[in-house]
């Protein structure tokens, strides 16, 4: 198991930019595919974007393509999500979580979550 603590959200305007964090605790974090995703309010949750063990590759769904980019740092054992040209829909509780998995995109090998972090985003 790796905990997970999120950090980072607050209030932008549209078109900002803004970077959530999210550190893990424990001596294995290298060993976990990291993962971001959000929850609008009475939505379901949904993936953003992954990174691979190494953080040589990277995954996103198709809206935040060229906007976000996730990264890690494995000596911080911290991961990272940078937002940039935000869009009121890009409003939502932001949620890191660790995957033991082989695919980036294996939505249901995320198995350690974070406790989340609000992005909002005014027009």
């Amino acid at each position: 198991q790796v905990q997970l603590v999120e950090s980072g959200g607050g209030l932008v305007q549209a078109g900002g930019s803004l970077r959530v964090s999210c550190a893990a605790s424990g001596r294995t974090f290298v060993s976990y595919v990291m993962g971001w995703f959000r929850q609008a309010p009475g939505k379901e949750r949904d993936f953003v974007a992954a990174i691979s063990r190494s953080g040589s590759s990277t995954y996103y769904v198709d809206s935040v393509k060229g906007r976000f980019t996730i990264s890690r740092d494995n000596a911080k054992n911290t991961v990272y999500l940078q937002m940039s040209s935000l869009k009121p829909e890009d409003t939502a509780v932001y949620y890191c979580a660790a995957s033991r998995g082989l695919s980036l995109s294996s939505i249901g090998d995320y198995n350690n979550w974070g406790q989340g972090t609000q992005v909002t985003v005014s027009s």
